[in-house]
């Protein structure tokens, strides 16, 4: 009877050891117990030509400290949770691309499910909410009506808007393709960089707080100046939006890309190679957590975000 009952005493100490080993980072300060996190994973082997998902091993660390995996869940095991957003000025020539953008949704996997909405002023005009019926969401895109009234002093507030649609969506693989200028003057011109908008760093912090991976394509607005560093400062934004939350920034010149189609096509490519990658996270404190996931094949190139946002 006494040694069961001190291997009982034993094995509750080191219970209590490890619960104790969570709520203590390696600074030694107090935490909450651990809690997973998910974040979106696009992989890419160099030089290669094959079309299925090869399985990768990670070191993933969050502010500096290594932590656990718990799963990575390919396309085929989390389907995606897409929201389309267009800025509804753009200029004339971008409306033949919504054939294309239709297409694309039309053409997505089953099980996706696809919102579409519209970049206006002061709100965000949605055509159609979530939905895996994916012809019906492709019925609902239309050509921007290029008018200057239609278009925001900011995009960005409208992305934060479509990124809230969001909190009511499974957590897995998730994204938003966002067509727009990329331009803030809501706070005058000096607004405008990526280093000044207030707006864009809170966009990039709700989309890491929900592991959404933000791809942009930038086209220029009716009415706009046309300055080329105005245009500049809209594409540094962008990139920056689609850097820090694992997607990618498309761009060609300062003007309308002649056809978004391979846009498209490499956006479907990157999407068709994003996992869902889930880990227990030992910082429990609110505010940012760094992230640095690192593939442990020579041949594998990753795309995460930066960090996310408690």
């Amino acid at each position: 009877m006494k040694t069961r009952k001190f291997k009982l005493l034993f094995a509750a100490a080191a219970v209590s050891f490890l619960l104790a080993a969570l709520a203590f980072g390696q600074d030694g300060r107090s935490r909450g117990p651990a809690k997973p996190v998910t974040v979106p994973v696009t992989v890419r082997v160099r030089d290669s030509k094959l079309v299925e998902m090869r399985i990768v091993d990670y070191l993933l660390r969050e502010d500096g400290e290594m932590q656990q995996l718990l799963s990575i869940r390919p396309p085929s095991e989390s389907p995606m949770t897409l929201a389309v957003l267009i800025q509804d000025d753009l200029v004339p020539s971008v409306s033949v691309e919504a054939r294309n953008i239709a297409n694309f949704i039309r053409n997505q996997p089953g099980g996706s499910r696809v919102m579409v909405g519209y970049i206006r002023q002061g709100t965000l005009d949605v055509r159609h909410k979530f939905t895996n019926e994916l012809q019906r969401a492709a019925e609902s895109v239309r050509p921007p009506q290029g008018f200057a009234s239609a278009g925001p002093f900011n995009p960005y507030v409208e992305i934060i808007e479509g990124l809230k649609r969001f909190d009511s969506q499974p957590l897995g693989r998730r994204a938003i393709i966002v067509v727009t200028d990329g331009i803030d003057v809501s706070r005058g011109i000096d607004s405008s960089t990526p280093s000044q908008s207030i707006d864009l760093q809170h966009a990039i912090t709700e989309a890491q707080r929900r592991s959404v991976a933000i791809y942009s394509i930038f086209a220029p607005a009716a009415g706009s100046p046309g300055s080329s560093s105005i245009n500049l400062n809209g594409q540094s934004c962008l990139e920056r939006l689609s850097n820090e939350t694992g997607g990618k920034a498309f761009f060609q010149g300062f003007s309308a890309p002649v056809s978004f189609d391979p846009f498209l096509k490499e956006i479907d490519t990157l999407l068709s190679k994003q996992v869902a990658l889930t880990y227990l996270s030992t910082h429990t404190n609110k505010g940012f957590h760094k992230l640095d996931i690192k593939p442990l094949e020579k041949d594998v190139e990753i795309r995460h975000p930066a960090g996310y946002t408690r």
